[in-house]
């Protein structure tokens, strides 16, 4: 699941579940409406990430190569060690400022069905 907020500045993204090869098929129509709001400021919040490959590397690369290109920045908040090791091996990590302040909420896990499975996402 990824959700869209914005300000007068920024974009935020919210990721939650899986960013990899599976959830693709929504990456060119997020990635059109992220560039599309023209903000300066990307925030791209992975507090609720539990798994990227390669392909949801490539989904963020290319939204912060877009915005670099415009003079703006991507800002990555509440990724994990694992995540950041995947977009230092593809090269991309220098494209990101990393927010190492954040601390994610307490309740940033995947919200719950009410038989307490992971709700889909």
């Amino acid at each position: 699941m990824i959700e869209i907020s914005t300000s007068s500045t920024t974009t935020t993204l919210l990721i939650a579940g899986d960013l990899d090869l599976a959830e693709r098929e929504q990456f060119p129509e997020v990635t059109a409406r992220v560039v599309g709001l023209r903000r300066q400021l990307l925030v791209i919040d992975m507090c609720r990430v539990t798994f990227m490959d390669s392909t949801g590397a490539a989904f963020l690369i290319s939204l912060a190569d877009a915005g670099r290109r415009r003079g703006g920045a991507t800002v990555l908040r509440g990724a994990a060690d694992r995540d950041l090791f995947v977009l230092e091996i593809c090269g991309a990590l220098e494209l990101f400022r990393i927010d190492a302040d954040h601390r994610c909420e307490l309740g940033a896990e995947l919200p719950s069905s009410p038989e307490g499975e992971p709700a889909p996402v």
